[in-house]
């Protein structure tokens, strides 16, 4: 029994560490510009500016940020298929 609690204190080890690394992403800034186009985003894929000709958009961003967050949950679905159900350990619910 205590090899099952051994496991369950990896397991929340490994999810605070991927907590704190999700901040660390967030913290981080990469700027790219290519001609007139300006873009501003996070390592964890949240767009902080956009621009076009210096003109920015509050809806483009808006819109940007959630046709990334559609493709991540899209991602995190198939992964979650693929896992076989597994997810219900890592605190994504599920079965037990």
């Amino acid at each position: 029994m205590s090899n099952l609690f051994g496991k369950i204190g990896d397991l929340n080890k490994l999810r605070q560490q991927a907590i704190q690394m999700q901040q660390q992403l967030e913290a981080e800034e990469i700027v790219v510009e290519h001609g007139d186009v300006r873009v501003v985003i996070t390592g964890s894929q949240k767009i902080k500016h956009f621009s076009v000709q210096g003109i920015t958009s509050d809806e483009a961003v808006s819109a940007l940020n959630e046709a990334i967050k559609k493709s991540q949950e899209l991602a995190a679905k198939k992964l979650q298929s693929m896992s076989g159900g597994l997810g219900g350990l890592f605190g994504g619910g599920g079965q037990q």
